[in-house]
């Protein structure tokens, strides 16, 4: 007999949802802090080991690269919890590589409803890094030192996208001839946010782009996706070997992108309609906003539809 129906003493399931724990977020955070912090330091010439209070001359960079990074994914995750789209806090990846960091994700809990779920879900991650990469760009600029071209032995030549030379050419100006301009660390930490902003940014898979598109374009997201992708492995080949990396890592993410459970609805809608989905009696809904919704689950994964 199932014992969920059972009168006897002790014989009830527990059924409470159980508390997320947050441990694992903090730890990864904590460490990826640690290893950002010492990134900086060695960019700065500074042995982490043999002089660890040397390990402040990283904060600048550290503190500036979390700030962007912490604030890309709570984009996603406020975003998901406004549209009622179980998600996770951040988990921070920590690398010992040249920046003490692969990123963040938050991982989806839940299915998407619609289309306009989708496209703020994927469109605000890349904005709010964006808002805050770009300011650390000009006060980065600001605060570098213009030296010889060459002069700066073992710097690393960075690429300039028309955002950030338009930033440069706003905050600095015109360089002198022979001269190069030697980034500190808050504006490289922002030219790593607009960096990592632009490939999240392709059309391809569960990258933030790739949401964006299936949002957009559900009916030629894909093929999109499969251009974008052979497109990467050309450029891996004839420009820079970084495209096969990234190219390669798609084909483990997946090219193609998963359809939203109600594709049917409308994406050419008003934001506010969203405030009167959750706050007007169905009947007002209905009639508002031509489009079903629903009472709350109790699963908070959805109270309604957009």
């Amino acid at each position: 007999m199932d014992d969920r129906y059972s009168n006897s003493p002790g014989s009830a399931k527990d059924v409470t949802p159980r508390r997320e724990s947050y441990r694992v977020h903090i730890i990864l955070f904590l460490v990826t802090f640690l290893t950002t912090t010492a990134a900086g330091a060695m960019q700065q010439g500074i042995n982490p080991v043999s002089d660890p209070i040397g390990l402040l001359k990283g904060l600048p960079f550290s503190l500036t690269l979390m700030t962007i990074l912490l604030g890309h994914e709570m984009g996603h995750y406020l975003t998901s919890r406004i549209h009622s789209v179980p998600a996770t806090l951040p988990y921070f990846i920590p690398a010992p590589s040249l920046v003490g960091t692969f990123g963040a994700v938050i991982r989806i809990k839940g299915a998407i409803w619609d289309r306009r779920s989708l496209l703020d879900i994927g469109a605000s991650g890349p904005l709010a890094g964006f808002f805050l990469a770009l300011p650390a760009l000009f006060i980065g600029f600001a605060l570098s030192d213009i030296v010889p071209a060459g002069g700066e032995s073992g710097a690393i030549a960075l690429g300039d996208s028309l955002i950030v030379y338009l930033a440069g050419l706003l905050a600095v100006g015109h360089l002198p001839d022979g001269s190069t301009l030697l980034l500190h660390p808050v504006g490289f930490a922002g030219w790593i946010g607009m960096f990592i902003t632009s490939l999240n940014l392709l059309p391809v898979g569960q990258l933030d782009g790739g949401h964006i598109a299936k949002a957009l374009f559900p009916g030629s997201a894909d093929r999109l996706a499969r251009v974008v992708h052979i497109a990467l492995i050309i450029m891996g080949i004839v420009f820079w070997e970084g495209w096969l990396i990234w190219a390669l890592l798609l084909v483990f993410l997946g090219v193609r992108h998963p359809p939203v459970l109600l594709p049917h609805i409308d994406l050419r809608v008003c934001c506010i309609r969203n405030f009167y989905t959750h706050l007007c009696p169905v009947s007002v809904c209905d009639a508002v906003n031509r489009v079903p919704c629903f009472p709350s689950t109790g699963s908070g994964q959805a109270s309604s539809m957009f």
